[in-house]
């Protein structure tokens, strides 16, 4: 069995800057009818954000794939605006990091939740990957 204690530090807290694009819009990605940044592109903004947190402490070969969103999206973000995405480790259990996520569009808190992700060998992961379009008879490339 492998040793998944990285030194990953509990309540390190990571913060990004994401500029509201036409393309993460809800009426973009199809979940809703207006300009406004979706639920979808925010919660692919915490992901994003919790996953650069926690990569520089992983040896090389080593990646997290995200397991688990429970996430609340509260306010509305408009097209060209800069929301601030924080991504908190609160746990970490063997490969499993849990996280405390949030966004806001200036002080106002438009999201929060919690994030599961799970380290993983990538080489092992994507041979796991291939082995599964094997048995299902596609073709597609990994």
């Amino acid at each position: 069995m492998e040793n998944y204690e990285f030194g990953i530090p509990l309540g390190f807290v990571c913060s990004e800057e994401f500029l509201v694009g036409e393309e993460h819009t809800a009426k973009h990605v199809a979940s809703g009818n207006v300009r406004v940044l979706s639920t979808p592109s925010m919660i692919a903004f915490m992901e994003r954000t919790s996953m650069n947190c926690v990569q520089k402490y992983l040896p090389e070969g080593y990646t997290t794939v995200g397991v688990l969103v429970n996430v609340k999206h509260v306010n509305p973000a408009p097209v060209g605006s800069t929301i601030r995405v924080e991504s908190r480790i609160v746990l970490h259990e063997g490969r499993k990091i849990v996280f405390e996520v949030k966004a806001y569009y200036g002080g106002l808190l438009i999201g929060e939740g919690v994030h599961e992700r799970f380290i993983v060998n990538t080489e092992r992961f994507i041979d796991k990957v291939k082995k599964l379009l094997e048995s299902y008879g596609s073709r597609q490339a990994v």
